[in-house]
């Protein structure tokens, strides 16, 4: 449907709501994790530029700077879960009705499950990133906005959880047992980390909410 982030919100919530196998389960997870992203900034905005917080006004302008850089990568990336998938599809239509056929279709869905594994993957990565800094900024965030550092975390965890079952339903169709392992490994690893590090922050948002 052409570039997501040049469309209407509405526009964009109307697709995702139709047949249109695109924009799929990835990508909507790469724009909650914008949102995410998004409300780390504006907690880090609010905090910027304030008496009551000028000792930790470096540390909030560094991670205003990061999270609107994590924006821009996962706007990339729900491109990159699009093309992945609609070459999957295309991948998936190839005739096999000869043998050449069949090898050279068999050789080509190797890759494109790969690369529909890898992309959400990388999602994941750049919304355990987002977390990271929820976290830092929640710790040394404007109390008045303090919940939307926990806001942020909350959807940043989904977004990592989210993307990681695009991981799962791929793995089993791929050969390559090294590839399978290796991202079984990290996935599991990054939906540990994603909790680990969304509960810390839920916790500092609700000591300091309550001080």
């Amino acid at each position: 449907m052409g570039d997501l982030f040049s469309q209407p919100l509405r526009e964009v919530l109307r697709v995702a709501a139709s047949s249109d196998p695109v924009p799929g389960g990835g990508s909507v997870s790469a724009i909650a994790g914008c949102f995410g992203a998004a409300m780390v900034s504006m907690v880090a905005n609010l905090t910027i530029g304030k008496k009551k917080y000028r000792d930790v006004e470096a540390r909030a302008v560094a991670i205003r700077d990061r999270a609107l850089s994590l924006m821009n990568r996962l706007e990339a990336l729900v491109d990159e879960d699009m093309t992945s998938f609609q070459r999957f599809m295309e991948v998936y239509k190839m005739p096999r009705e000869t043998p050449e056929q069949e090898d050279t279709r068999a050789l080509l869905m190797e890759e494109a499950l790969k690369a529909s594994t890898e992309t959400p993957l990388r999602i994941a990565r750049a919304c355990l990133e987002g977390l990271e800094i929820a976290a830092e900024i929640a710790t040394i965030g404007n109390k008045m906005a303090i919940s939307d550092a926990g806001v942020a975390a909350n959807l940043l965890e989904a977004a990592v959880q989210s993307a990681l079952l695009n991981v799962d339903i791929n793995l089993p169709s791929i050969k390559d047992e090294e590839f399978k392992r290796a991202s079984l490994e990290e996935r599991l690893s990054l939906s540990r980390r994603a909790q680990e590090i969304r509960d810390r922050c839920l916790s500092l948002v609700r000591e300091r909410m309550a001080s």
